[in-house]
């Protein structure tokens, strides 16, 4: 079951990019029995402990790109499209679903929910913000 929930974040985010002052692809991961997640698991499951981190919600870290804005050209609107998409693959396959934003300037924003098999997955994508 989980594989297929890769192969559905895959699909999804596949040409998407994260808009911030850079833009960045998304990544899918997945972590075997390592649910619920937490901010201390997460900063252990990629390798960050000593940075901070923050919790936002999903339809925050989205509210510029998965909303038509009137300032929208067409290529934007079709992206609206796409992102709309990605969240929609993300509620529908995974509960307790957070966005966890991992460092300062350089931003890791994993969007992380729970399987039903117990396992953690979801996409990365990068922001920048200075």
């Amino acid at each position: 079951m989980s594989g297929e929930i890769v192969e559905k974040l895959k699909e999804a985010s596949t040409g998407l990019l994260m808009m911030s002052e850079s833009d960045y692809p998304f990544e899918v991961v997945q972590w075997k029995d390592a649910a619920p997640a937490t901010q201390e698991k997460i900063l252990q499951l990629t390798g960050s402990q000593d940075m901070p981190i923050e919790i936002v919600d999903l339809d925050y870290l989205f509210r510029n790109c998965a909303f038509e804005q009137e300032w929208h050209n067409e290529l934007q609107k079709k992206d609206v499209k796409k992102f709309k998409t990605l969240v929609q693959t993300l509620k529908d396959n995974l509960s307790d679903i957070s966005v966890y934003r991992v460092g300062q300037i350089n931003i890791d924003a994993y969007i992380i929910g729970k399987t039903k098999d117990g396992d953690l997955a979801g996409v990365v994508t990068k922001l920048v913000e200075t």
